[in-house]
């Protein structure tokens, strides 16, 4: 395990994404709204709410979209989705901690598309890892390994990992090379 980032860079990468977001939020009058991807996209969403004064924040389980439901056990933890309010017409930032293949994504706007009809979605990602299998691209993404020059050199079975707080001991990202990695 490889640490790429520590607290102080995770809360400096969450700062980018949310001044990112504030220039957009400031040429509309539409009303907007943050959501985050269970699992640590939630947190994130929190994070950046805070930072820009979101009044609408929800939380988004894509357990049931997931493509590869039969992949991940006989039964899978299903947890709640939790968005107070209605998204249609609404700006709405879609936020994920790690973006690879796009499928959790994908999952995530086939949830979004039930519950309404937003103006528009705009994805933010602390880290984008690279190796899409779908065409998707973020809107706003804070650490970009797909296109970084460090030398980290990641191998297709590289996973990585955000850590935040309070679900993780510390914030941090990590690279770990720990066999095939989930693709969604």
């Amino acid at each position: 395990m490889r640490q790429i980032a520590d607290a102080q860079r995770v809360s400096m990468l969450i700062d980018q994404l949310a001044d990112a977001i504030k220039r957009d939020m400031s040429g509309t009058t539409d009303p907007w709204a943050i959501v985050g991807i269970r699992s640590r996209g939630d947190l994130l969403a929190q994070r950046l709410a805070g930072r820009l004064n979101f009044d609408h924040i929800g939380v988004l389980d894509i357990t049931l979209y997931r493509d590869d439901l039969s992949e991940i056990g006989m039964q899978p933890t299903v947890r709640t989705t939790e968005i107070p309010f209605a998204i249609d017409r609404m700006q709405v930032v879609l936020v994920d901690d790690v973006l690879m293949t796009g499928r959790s994504v994908r999952a995530a706007l086939q949830s979004l598309m039930d519950l309404g009809r937003p103006r528009r979605v705009w994805l933010a990602v602390l880290v984008d890892r690279g190796g899409r299998e779908l065409p998707i691209r973020p809107d706003y993404v804070a650490f970009d390994l797909a296109q970084d020059d460090s030398g980290l050199g990641l191998a297709p079975d590289n996973r990585v990992e955000v850590m935040l707080q309070p679900t993780d001991p510390e914030d941090g990202i990590v690279v770990c090379s720990s066999g095939p990695q989930v693709s969604i």
